[in-house]
């Protein structure tokens, strides 16, 4: 790291800017309050650490929504991946946080403890990267993701198809993020009068896909970074457009969204894969919020290639993640939350994940 992207770096927590915003949101919160949801883990997270909810406004509330992507993957799914590591040739290859995620009666660490083969892995290249060192065991990526990730499985998925790799297969759940931001401000139940909106899904997606939020239903939307100084940021130009009665999408994380995204990303992603319905905790089934393979690839989805035995479904007792991700409660509303419910002892996966709403209150609050 340069010193002149260090400082830089640095203002973005600078306490003196910090504090001028936080005047500028006090100065232009609405009377009867707002309600400001974000949709990113990371900025949940952000937001506990840096105290930011404590700092907002009478009457204004910072709800966190769908944003951890390991949290709003169904039970079912969950089940669905559990039954594909009973698979005898079959070995699991995931990011760490998966293997916690309680399904319906085991986890893939549980799983792991029975003798099942599953490894952890910090890219869809590591776990292509088994497959050709493994050419005798049968290697399943469990693809979880925003459209952050989507393009990275993407390649991988195009690489193995260009190897010829018969032992490499994905379990395909991703989501793309604007499907579910319409289902939460088309609920009747919710009353969210903007949306802080995703850096890391904004740099591969850009503006145009968040504009109907504004031109449709009048929610404005302000797309922003995770250092402390670019949330309050983010919050003041929200703030500013509700004050004066405007509703658009703004970027105030310039340095590392572009309007238009990342195209070779967003066409990666395209080449590979289709949008289908998805099932999100909390959320339900939501048309055109999921990807699978197109037809081209689909030798390379697990679920066809191995038809696993799926379990019946138990959602967990008494565990509100749904409500949670909605934005209806706070995690410590949750009865179960530092009782039942901790990080040592999740029920839901909300209390897994380094990005879930659950975990972030427990350490932070």
């Amino acid at each position: 790291m340069t010193a002149d992207f260090a400082s830089e770096l640095a203002q973005f927590k600078n306490p003196r800017l910090a504090r001028d915003l936080v005047r500028a949101i006090g100065g232009f919160a609405p009377a009867g309050g707002a309600t400001l949801m974000e949709v990113c883990g990371t900025h949940t997270v952000s937001i506990a650490r840096a105290g930011i909810r404590d700092l907002m406004p009478e009457g204004t509330r910072l709800a966190s929504g769908p944003g951890c992507p390991v949290c709003v993957t169904s039970n079912r799914d969950i089940d669905t991946v559990i039954a594909l590591a009973r698979v005898p040739e079959v070995t699991i290859a995931t990011f760490g946080d998966m293997t916690r995620v309680p399904g319906s009666t085991s986890s893939l660490l549980a799983e792991q403890a029975a003798g099942r083969q599953v490894e952890i892995v910090y890219s869809p290249l590591d776990a292509l990267a088994l497959a050709e060192a493994n050419p005798h065991r049968q290697i399943v990526f469990v693809g979880v993701g925003f459209e952050t990730t989507t393009p990275l499985v993407a390649r991988a998925v195009k690489r193995a198809a260009d190897l010829g790799l018969s032992n490499f297969s994905v379990f395909a759940a991703h989501k793309n993020m604007p499907g579910a931001l319409e289902a939460i401000v088309a609920d009747p139940q919710l009353k969210i009068d903007a949306l802080i909106l995703p850096g890391h899904v904004s740099t591969i997606i850009g503006v145009e896909p968040y504009r109907f939020l504004a031109e449709k239903y009048g929610i404005p939307g302000v797309i922003t970074g995770f250092e402390p100084v670019d949330v309050l940021q983010g919050i003041a130009m929200i703030m500013r457009q509700l004050h004066e009665g405007r509703a658009e999408i703004e970027i105030a994380y310039a340095r590392g969204v572009m309007a238009a995204g990342n195209p070779h990303a967003v066409a990666a992603i395209d080449e590979v894969f289709e949008t289908c319905t998805a099932t999100w905790r909390g959320l339900g089934d939501i048309p055109g919020s999921g990807y699978r393979l197109r037809k081209k690839y689909a030798a390379f989805d697990a679920v066809r290639r191995f038809q696993p035995q799926v379990e019946p479904t138990i959602e967990p007792k008494g565990c509100r993640c749904g409500d949670v991700l909605r934005g209806i409660m706070a995690p410590n509303e949750c009865p179960l939350f530092r009782k039942a419910c901790s990080p040592e002892n999740p029920i839901g996966p909300c209390m897994v994940s380094s990005e879930g709403s659950c975990a972030a209150y427990y350490r932070y609050y």
